[in-house]
């Protein structure tokens, strides 16, 4: 074939990466920790002086693009744990003003459309939600559990039974960082 298979990872200082035998990564640093179980048959993580070499034995086409995956999630997990990720959400809305509550483990939207029943969206994981104003900030250091954070806020003011290009309402994603 002639390609090169293995994806190097860097480590940064301040980052420890841990590799189990149930193929379980654990990543600590200055923010928290992230451990998930990256596997995939035929693909193996190997901590090498420099990082992390993603490498496979097999140069299907299945098994290269299953290395830049687990290659992207390790880049994620290390991401996270020294800047962490934030999402910026806005609350758009013409007549009837959103009135958002951050509760717990949900964000309760009221007032939305001018319904009686608040709504609700599930934060998922070590997410943590600030309101400041019709501003929401959506910040963790695992990026699944961010980025699901949001789209459920998103999902829950989607317009139903309406022109949706004439109730424009909802709250939508600003910003990423």
């Amino acid at each position: 074939m002639g390609k090169e298979l293995a994806r190097h990872i860097e480590v940064p200082e301040g980052v420890e990466v841990e590799i189990s035998d149930d193929f379980t990564v654990t990543v600590a640093g200055p923010l928290g920790t992230v451990s998930r179980r990256l596997w995939h048959p035929g693909i193996e993580i190997k901590r090498v002086e420099s990082g992390l070499v993603v490498d496979c034995d097999v140069a299907r086409k299945r098994h290269r693009s299953m290395v830049g995956t687990l290659a992207a999630h390790l880049k994620n997990m290390i991401t996270g744990v020294t800047d962490g990720f934030e999402y910026r959400m806005k609350a758009v809305y013409s007549h009837f003003p959103i009135q958002l509550k951050a509760t717990g483990k949900e964000v309760l939207i009221s007032n939305f459309l001018g319904e009686r029943k608040p709504r609700s969206a599930k934060i998922m994981g070590a997410s943590k939600v600030e309101l400041k104003g019709d501003t929401l900030i959506v910040t963790g250091i695992d990026k699944e559990s961010v980025g699901q954070t949001m789209a459920n806020i998103e999902q829950a003011t989607k317009v139903r039974g309406f022109d949706i290009r004439v109730f424009q309402d909802g709250i939508y994603l600003v910003e990423k960082r």
